[in-house]
């Protein structure tokens, strides 16, 4: 075996801890949402049922629908309210919808090349090996002819919208949208995360809009501009 081939051999196995836990990094990524509420004072759980309804007639009585149904539930009922047998005997009525768009390119350029840090040239300390082999990975420049890092991917907005009525006579009482931009179209993993983001601190203050960002350990809240 030739020198060479050996320092090959022995980068590629200290890059490959690395790439591991960039990707272990990768899954911890936040989720952020913007999340805006109106707002009439709401009715004192006590007493008070819920049913959860498709906004759009063509969600209605479908398996997918009852699944999204069933996280919006179990916010309502951590608030207090209790969930009816069926919409026609509810004293709130939720409207629910949910929406994933067909996603847009988005390019990025790095004019420094991507490496982990200055003073290792253009590979990074550990060469192509961290991201894939040179220009050839996900978006790491070319080791042989060097230029910038440009790479390229798509991304989607998702949203959910989310109305409560009174039954009895029909006024609104809540209406509120959250909204993320993400590189993931899995309605399975989105909607939750924004039915989560849509109830933090609910109701809250009626016409404010808010980022809302979910980690694992802790939720942030902060004002949008």
């Amino acid at each position: 075996m030739t020198k060479s081939m050996f320092q090959f051999k022995s980068l590629a196995r200290i890059g490959l801890p690395v790439l591991l836990v960039a990707s272990l990094g990768a899954c911890a990524t936040p989720f952020k949402a913007d999340v805006s509420r109106f707002a009439v004072p709401l009715p004192a759980p006590q007493g008070q049922t819920f049913a959860v309804v498709a906004e759009d007639p063509k969600l209605a009585g479908g398996l997918e629908f009852a699944t999204y149904a069933n996280v919006v539930a179990a916010e309502m009922q951590e608030l207090g309210y209790a969930r009816a047998a069926s919409p026609e005997t509810a004293d709130l009525l939720v409207r629910f919808d949910y929406d994933v768009d067909n996603g847009r390119e988005r390019v990025r350029t790095d004019l420094n090349g991507g490496g982990f840090g200055p003073g290792f040239g253009p590979w990074g300390p550990w060469g192509g090996w961290a991201g894939g082999f040179g220009g050839w990975g996900v978006g790491f420049n070319d080791p042989f002819f060097g230029g910038p890092n440009v790479r390229s991917y798509t991304i989607y907005t998702s949203g959910i919208d989310l109305k409560i009525d009174r039954a009895a006579d029909g006024q609104r009482l809540f209406e509120g949208k959250a909204e993320a931009v993400s590189r993931s179209n899995r309605l399975p993993r989105l909607v939750p995360n924004l039915v989560d983001a849509l109830f933090t601190d609910f109701p809250g203050n009626s016409g404010e809009t808010l980022r809302i960002t979910i980690r694992d350990d802790e939720k942030t809240v902060r004002d949008v501009d």
